[in-house]
């Protein structure tokens, strides 16, 4: 990890941003459960244009994506991490967790009193992720509608 910068979305043009990190989802997304029009449908525009200031790629040293993150904070003071995504190539070495990281710090400077991420109570990754980062998991029946339970995963910020 130490041979990445993590650059906020706020650094770079937004719509190419966006662009290069769907054409390359294959490699983001690899061994994710989620189908590829589930994995299309995080990355509205919204998160890279008008909540961008929250949102972080992890680039190498010749400016390849190594792994992002498009999160928010809510009105109600809660960061929001919506999606984090690490190249295959980059895996297991602690690239998700630096991005969780910055997230949390900029949600923290901006009054959010926790940060949450929701996920399908079967993705390991994401357990593990959650694990790493000190958060409490929480089952959620129904969360994302009838007979779909998510986990949620939470870390207090004060």
């Amino acid at each position: 990890m130490s041979d990445l910068r993590l650059v906020g979305f706020e650094e770079l043009s937004a719509g190419a941003l966006r662009e290069r990190l769907l054409t390359d989802r294959a490699r983001f997304w690899a061994g994710s459960a989620l189908a590829d029009d589930e994995v299309r449908a995080l990355h509205d525009p919204v998160f890279f244009h008008q909540l961008g200031g929250f949102g972080a790629v992890a680039m190498t040293p010749d400016g390849a994506d190594a792994g992002y993150l498009l999160g928010v904070v809510s009105a109600d003071r809660l960061g929001v991490v919506h999606a984090v995504a690490v190249h295959e190539e980059w895996r297991g070495r602690g690239v998700a967790v630096a991005l969780v990281e910055r997230f949390a710090d900029l949600a923290a400077s901006v009054g959010a009193r926790a940060v949450q991420a929701v996920a399908p109570p079967g993705d390991a990754v994401v357990r593990e992720l959650g694990r790493r980062f000190g958060a409490h998991e929480a089952f959620a029946p129904d969360h994302a509608g009838p007979g779909a339970d998510r986990l949620l995963l939470t870390r207090s910020l004060g």
